[in-house]
């Protein structure tokens, strides 16, 4: 990856659907040029997915909360079934496996109070190998970034 890889992709993070002659004009390609690095990046892996970012709230998921999980054994099986159960289920926005005093984090996003309540008890205490939960409900969301700084 060059200069010129660093620059589509800084673009590209901001706007995934930005013109290949206007790509061009941006980074000093031509638009053949651009479409042919941006064809390399996607094959390479380094454009791993193009998306649309929402507005959660609009939406109505007014609530993003945080759960540190504690399982009850580090044993191979027990993260890879949790890891599993994790990935079925769509409210689990992200989930991070940690050093620490929790093993996982959990980012789940919901409508309100009596959603979360309803994730807890169908989804969070069904998990395999949980021991504990600790929620943390965000108040507000301060900062998000989706672009990685070239």
């Amino acid at each position: 990856m060059d200069a010129f890889d660093a620059a589509i992709l800084n673009v590209l993070q901001e706007d995934g659907q930005t013109p290949f002659t206007e790509l061009g004009e941006q980074v000093g390609l031509s638009p053949s040029a651009c479409h042919k690095r941006v064809k390399e990046l996607r094959r390479s892996g380094v454009i791993a997915h193009q998306v649309v970012i929402v507005d959660e709230r609009k939406l109505g998921m007014e609530t993003s909360v945080f759960i540190q999980a504690t399982l009850k054994n580090q044993r191979q099986a027990t993260l890879a079934a949790f890891e599993k159960a994790v990935s079925l289920h769509r409210e689990i926005m992200e989930c991070y496996l940690m050093a620490g005093l929790s093993d996982y984090l959990l980012r789940i996003l919901c409508r309100d109070g009596a959603d979360y309540e309803r994730i807890h008890a169908d989804i969070l205490t069904r998990l395999p190998g949980v021991d504990r939960v600790i929620t943390n409900f965000s108040i507000r969301k301060v900062l998000r970034r989706t672009a990685v700084r070239l």
